[in-house]
C-alpha cells in the first residue's frame, strides 16, 4: 500500500466536506492518508477555522489581489508542491482551475458534485435537478479533468427526490450523501484501490 498519503483540502466556504474527510481518516486504526494542508481563496472562509481546530495548517489568500487565474493558481500549485501532497480534494472550492493546475496534479484532484453527473453540472445543481422534476438525483465524486464537472467518475450515489421535498431539503439529503461518498473515494486512493484508463476508473 506505501506510505501514508498526503491530502491538501482546497476550500471556500464552511468546509463541511473537509471535515467529513478528516473525521474518516483519523478514525483508522492504521491512518492510510492524512489531510495535512487546507487551502481557501476567501480568507474568512469557516472552514479555515475547523481545519485548525483539528490541527491542520491552513493557508489564505484571495484571488483578487492577482492578475489572472492561471497566476494564481501558480501560486496555490507552489505552496501544494512545497508540502509534497499526494491527492488534492476540492471541497466547496468556488474556483474553476487553470489547465496547468490540472495537468500538474493529473488524476490527483478529486471533485464531489450535488447531481449524478454527467446531468445537472455548473452551479445550483440541486436546484437544477428540483426544478427539473427528476425523480432521483445524487452525488458524485470524479477526478478533475480540464473540462467542467467532466472528469472520469469514481463513485456515485443516489438520492430520492420526495413528493413533499423542497429544494432546501433535498439539498441537505444530498449534502449527508456526500459526507457519507467523498471520504470512501478518498479512503480508496489512499489505498491505492483506483486504476484510471481513459473515463474509466475501476476499483482494484
Amino acid at each position: 500500500m506505501g506510505k501514508t498519503k498526503r491530502i491538501a483540502v482546497l476550500i471556500s466556504g464552511r468546509g463541511s466536506n473537509m471535515v467529513s474527510i478528516v473525521e474518516r481518516l483519523c478514525s483508522e486504526k492504521e491512518p492510510v492518508g492524512e489531510v495535512v494542508f487546507v487551502f481557501s481563496n476567501i480568507t474568512d472562509a469557516q472552514g479555515l477555522e475547523k481545519a485548525k481546530n483539528f490541527g491542520i495548517e491552513t493557508l489564505s489568500f484571495s484571488h483578487k489581489i492577482y492578475s489572472s487565474r492561471k497566476e494564481f493558481d501558480e501560486a496555490v500549485a507552489s505552496e501544494i508542491e512545497k508540502r509534497d501532497i499526494d491527492l488534492v480534494c476540492l471541497a466547496g472550492y468556488m474556483r474553476l482551475l487553470s489547465k496547468g493546475f490540472i495537468r500538474k496534479f493529473r488524476n490527483r484532484i478529486m471533485n464531489i458534485h450535488p447531481s449524478l453527473l454527467p446531468s445537472f453540472t455548473g452551479l445550483d445543481a440541486q436546484g437544477q435537478a428540483f426544478d427539473w422534476g427528476v425523480r432521483y438525483t445524487g452525488c458524485t465524486v470524479h477526478f478533475v479533468d480540464e473540462e467542467l464537472d467532466h472528469g472520469p467518475i469514481i463513485l456515485q450515489r443516489t438520492v430520492e427526490v420526495l413528493q413533499d421535498d423542497t429544494k432546501e431539503s433535498l439539498t441537505d439529503r444530498i449534502l449527508e450523501m456526500e459526507h457519507q461518498i467523498y471520504p470512501e473515494a478518498v479512503d480508496l486512493y489512499c489505498r491505492d484501490k483506483l486504476k484510471v484508463e481513459g473515463r474509466k476508473v475501476s476499483i482494484i
